[in-house]
Protein backbone atom coordinates (compact mmCIF):
# COMPACT_ATOMS: atom_id res chain seq x y z
CA UNK A 1 0.00 0.00 0.00
CA UNK A 2 1.35 3.37 -0.64
CA UNK A 3 1.92 6.23 1.75
CA UNK A 4 1.01 9.33 0.32
CA UNK A 5 1.30 12.72 2.21
CA UNK A 6 -0.34 15.87 0.63
CA UNK A 7 1.23 19.05 2.30
CA UNK A 8 -0.84 21.98 1.50
CA UNK A 9 0.74 25.36 0.97
CA UNK A 10 -2.23 27.62 1.28
CA UNK A 11 -2.59 29.97 3.97
CA UNK A 12 -6.42 30.12 3.15
CA UNK A 13 -8.49 27.04 4.39
CA UNK A 14 -11.73 28.14 1.80
CA UNK A 15 -9.14 28.63 -1.59
CA UNK A 16 -9.45 25.99 -4.82
CA UNK A 17 -5.84 24.72 -3.25
CA UNK A 18 -8.06 23.22 -0.40
CA UNK A 19 -10.63 21.64 -3.26
CA UNK A 20 -7.48 19.89 -4.85
CA UNK A 21 -6.35 18.56 -1.91
CA UNK A 22 -9.40 17.08 -1.15
CA UNK A 23 -9.84 15.75 -4.44
CA UNK A 24 -6.45 14.07 -4.70
CA UNK A 25 -7.23 13.00 -1.30
CA UNK A 26 -10.29 11.14 -2.30
CA UNK A 27 -8.86 9.48 -5.20
CA UNK A 28 -5.93 8.35 -3.12
CA UNK A 29 -7.84 6.70 -0.43
CA UNK A 30 -10.21 4.91 -3.53
CA UNK A 31 -7.33 3.37 -4.64
CA UNK A 32 -6.63 1.93 -1.33
CA UNK A 33 -3.22 4.24 -0.23
CA UNK A 34 -2.89 5.36 2.84
CA UNK A 35 -3.17 9.07 3.29
CA UNK A 36 -1.53 11.56 6.00
CA UNK A 37 -2.29 15.36 5.66
CA UNK A 38 -0.24 18.52 6.39
CA UNK A 39 -2.04 21.81 6.24
CA UNK A 40 0.41 24.24 6.94
CA UNK A 41 -1.66 26.92 7.42
CA UNK A 42 -2.97 24.87 11.02
CA UNK A 43 0.62 24.09 12.24
CA UNK A 44 1.60 26.45 15.14
CA UNK A 45 5.09 27.25 14.74
CA UNK A 46 7.28 30.81 13.83
CA UNK A 47 8.17 30.20 10.17
CA UNK A 48 11.52 32.30 10.95
CA UNK A 49 14.71 30.64 10.75
CA UNK A 50 16.45 33.22 12.76
CA UNK A 51 19.82 32.22 13.14
CA UNK A 52 20.34 30.19 10.02
CA UNK A 53 21.88 27.02 10.17
CA UNK A 54 24.54 28.81 12.69
CA UNK A 55 22.37 27.80 15.66
CA UNK A 56 19.44 25.09 16.43
CA UNK A 57 16.27 26.39 17.38
CA UNK A 58 13.93 24.13 18.60
CA UNK A 59 11.47 22.42 16.67
CA UNK A 60 7.74 22.92 17.73
CA UNK A 61 5.92 19.66 18.00
CA UNK A 62 4.10 20.38 14.78
CA UNK A 63 6.96 20.73 12.77
CA UNK A 64 8.11 17.78 14.33
CA UNK A 65 5.29 16.20 13.37
CA UNK A 66 5.62 17.23 10.04
CA UNK A 67 9.06 15.97 9.93
CA UNK A 68 7.48 12.12 10.86
CA UNK A 69 5.21 12.47 8.26
CA UNK A 70 7.79 13.27 5.99
CA UNK A 71 9.81 10.47 6.29
CA UNK A 72 6.97 8.24 6.20
CA UNK A 73 5.60 9.58 2.91
CA UNK A 74 6.48 7.27 -0.24
CA UNK A 75 5.09 9.95 -2.67
CA UNK A 76 4.50 13.61 -1.32
CA UNK A 77 1.90 15.55 -3.23
CA UNK A 78 2.89 19.75 -2.72
CA UNK A 79 0.05 21.74 -3.25
CA UNK A 80 0.03 25.77 -2.97
CA UNK A 81 -0.26 29.01 -5.35
CA UNK A 82 2.22 30.57 -7.08
CA UNK A 83 2.41 34.68 -5.38
CA UNK A 84 5.16 36.83 -6.75
CA UNK A 85 6.69 33.51 -8.55
CA UNK A 86 7.01 31.66 -5.59
CA UNK A 87 5.76 29.70 -2.55
CA UNK A 88 3.29 31.67 -0.10
CA UNK A 89 5.44 33.14 2.95
CA UNK A 90 4.16 30.61 5.34
CA UNK A 91 4.84 27.71 2.92
CA UNK A 92 8.67 28.98 2.55
CA UNK A 93 9.00 29.02 6.22
CA UNK A 94 7.53 25.93 6.91
CA UNK A 95 10.26 24.86 4.35
CA UNK A 96 13.39 26.68 6.01
CA UNK A 97 12.14 25.14 9.40
CA UNK A 98 11.22 21.44 8.73
CA UNK A 99 14.00 20.88 6.19
CA UNK A 100 17.03 21.55 8.19
CA UNK A 101 20.37 19.73 8.04
CA UNK A 102 20.39 16.18 9.44
CA UNK A 103 17.11 15.55 8.54
CA UNK A 104 16.73 16.67 4.93
CA UNK A 105 19.92 16.65 3.71
CA UNK A 106 23.97 16.47 5.33
CA UNK A 107 26.81 18.38 4.44
CA UNK A 108 29.94 16.67 3.58
CA UNK A 109 32.67 17.64 5.85
CA UNK A 110 35.21 19.39 4.01
CA UNK A 111 33.43 19.22 1.00
CA UNK A 112 31.10 21.08 -1.15
CA UNK A 113 28.98 17.96 -1.66
CA UNK A 114 26.45 16.79 0.75
CA UNK A 115 24.07 13.83 1.35
CA UNK A 116 20.34 13.56 0.68
CA UNK A 117 18.86 11.91 3.19
CA UNK A 118 15.22 11.90 1.87
CA UNK A 119 16.05 9.76 -1.01
CA UNK A 120 13.76 6.87 -2.57
CA UNK A 121 10.56 9.13 -2.45
CA UNK A 122 8.35 10.72 -5.49
CA UNK A 123 6.57 13.66 -5.99
CA UNK A 124 4.02 15.99 -7.47
CA UNK A 125 3.97 19.08 -7.16
CA UNK A 126 0.25 20.89 -7.82
CA UNK A 127 0.23 24.88 -8.09
CA UNK A 128 -2.69 27.13 -9.26
CA UNK A 129 -1.35 30.84 -10.93
CA UNK A 130 -3.11 33.78 -11.83
CA UNK A 131 -1.66 33.46 -15.74
CA UNK A 132 -1.70 30.87 -18.14
CA UNK A 133 1.03 27.79 -17.39
CA UNK A 134 2.61 28.39 -20.72
CA UNK A 135 2.98 32.05 -20.04
CA UNK A 136 4.26 31.22 -16.70
CA UNK A 137 7.01 28.83 -18.28
CA UNK A 138 8.12 30.39 -21.58
CA UNK A 139 7.95 34.16 -20.58
CA UNK A 140 8.44 33.84 -16.93
CA UNK A 141 10.66 30.86 -16.57
CA UNK A 142 9.10 28.79 -14.19
CA UNK A 143 11.32 30.31 -11.32
CA UNK A 144 8.89 28.18 -8.67
CA UNK A 145 8.85 25.02 -10.37
CA UNK A 146 13.21 25.47 -10.38
CA UNK A 147 13.08 25.92 -6.26
CA UNK A 148 10.68 23.27 -5.52
CA UNK A 149 11.49 20.90 -7.60
CA UNK A 150 15.48 21.02 -8.52
CA UNK A 151 16.74 23.19 -5.16
CA UNK A 152 14.53 21.32 -3.06
CA UNK A 153 13.18 18.50 -3.55
CA UNK A 154 15.81 17.46 -5.42
CA UNK A 155 18.74 18.92 -3.26
CA UNK A 156 17.16 16.32 -0.60
CA UNK A 157 16.99 13.43 -2.65
CA UNK A 158 13.33 13.44 -4.30
CA UNK A 159 14.99 12.99 -7.78
CA UNK A 160 11.11 12.16 -9.31
CA UNK A 161 9.39 14.87 -9.50
CA UNK A 162 6.25 15.78 -11.77
CA UNK A 163 4.73 19.30 -11.81
CA UNK A 164 0.98 20.04 -12.76
CA UNK A 165 0.47 23.76 -13.25
CA UNK A 166 -2.76 25.18 -13.42
CA UNK A 167 -4.16 28.90 -14.50
CA UNK A 168 -5.10 31.53 -14.85
CA UNK A 169 -7.39 30.42 -11.74
CA UNK A 170 -8.62 33.86 -11.32
CA UNK A 171 -10.96 34.63 -14.16
CA UNK A 172 -11.72 31.10 -14.55
CA UNK A 173 -14.95 29.45 -15.42
CA UNK A 174 -16.62 27.05 -12.71
CA UNK A 175 -16.28 24.43 -15.34
CA UNK A 176 -12.58 24.39 -15.94
CA UNK A 177 -11.98 24.51 -11.71
CA UNK A 178 -14.69 21.31 -12.03
CA UNK A 179 -12.23 19.86 -15.11
CA UNK A 180 -9.16 20.27 -12.97
CA UNK A 181 -10.48 18.56 -9.62
CA UNK A 182 -11.38 15.33 -11.62
CA UNK A 183 -8.62 15.35 -13.31
CA UNK A 184 -6.72 16.00 -9.47
CA UNK A 185 -8.80 13.07 -8.21
CA UNK A 186 -7.31 10.68 -10.96
CA UNK A 187 -4.05 11.28 -10.35
CA UNK A 188 -4.77 10.33 -6.57
CA UNK A 189 -6.16 7.46 -7.80
CA UNK A 190 -3.15 6.56 -9.72
CA UNK A 191 -0.92 7.68 -7.12
CA UNK A 192 0.99 9.65 -9.23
Amino acid sequence: MKKILIINGHPDKESYNFAMAEAYKNGALASGAEVKQINIRELDFNPNLQFGYRMRTELEPDLLDSQEKLKWADHMVWLYPIWWGSVPALMKGFLDRVLLPGFAFEKRENSLWWDKLLGGKTARIICTMDQPAWYYKWFNGSPSHTAMKKLTLNFIGINKVRITSIGPIRLSKEKYRTDWLKKIEKLGRQNK
